[in-house]
């Protein structure tokens, strides 16, 4: 936890207060406060802050900010990934988060188990962007949308994301062209199940306006190559 995040009504007196039991306990036991410490802390959907501890109990902390801090900037790419298994997307939701994706989209494919979407971490996606936010000292969470059919998307939704200045690319390990380095520009990034995209969903995808392109012939795991693809889009050397 690099920031602690409160909501706007924690913050509505002079003296913010931290309440939440998993950030009480994890400051008092790792952080280990004391009054007079300053603190980093993050309104949801709003500014950064350096405070100062002013009062501490065993229900509550109390803070007064002292000065306004400036918020990450968010790498310009919604990120379409078809939905992984239940283990895999608490992972996949925090990591894209603290790498500072602005909209993640969960798509059905061929290949997804269609029991993946009874899994209970669904429900629990805003805790998840709330770890990948104090992860990152963030206070912006990205758009969360999900797709539980993939023909309609990819015919209906999809297009209306892609437009001359903002491409789509989809990972395929067998496309010809290689994927973009170091872009100037927002993109759609489109990541298929650890088996892959069938050939049917490829081609219909690039039938709708996206560009498959490649890393290599390693299958890489979801989790690894989401920031690896990120990375190497947005590289800034």
């Amino acid at each position: 936890m690099n920031i602690v995040l409160l909501d706007h009504r924690q913050t509505q007196s002079d003296l913010w207060t931290i309440s939440a039991k998993r950030q009480l306990e994890h400051l008092q036991q790792h952080v280990q406060i004391q009054v007079g410490d300053t603190l980093k802390v993050g309104v949801l959907e709003g500014q950064r802050y350096l405070t100062e501890i002013v009062e501490i109990s065993e229900k509550a902390v109390r803070l007064k900010p002292l000065q306004e801090d400036a918020v990450p900037k968010k790498l310009p790419v919604t990120l379409i990934v078809a939905l992984p298994r239940p283990k895999v997307l608490r992972r996949l939701i925090m990591d894209s988060v603290t790498l500072g994706v602005e909209k993640i989209i969960l798509l059905h494919s061929y290949r997804v188990d269609k029991s993946y979407w009874q899994t209970p971490f669904l429900q629990q996606l805003n805790h998840y962007i709330e770890l990948g936010l104090e992860q990152a000292g963030d206070t912006i969470a990205p758009k969360i949308e999900l797709y539980k059919r993939f023909k309609p998307f990819v015919e209906d939704i999809l297009p209306g994301l892609i437009t001359a200045d903002r491409p789509a690319y989809v990972a395929h390990p067998y496309a010809e062209q290689s994927m973009p380095f170091a872009i100037p520009h927002p993109c759609t990034m489109i990541i298929g199940p650890e088996g892959g995209f069938i050939p049917y969903e490829v081609d219909l995808l690039v039938k709708n306006g996206c560009q498959a392109v490649s890393l290599g012939n390693r299958i890489l795991r979801t989790e690894t190559v989401i920031p690896y693809v990120l990375g190497r889009l947005f590289s800034t050397s």
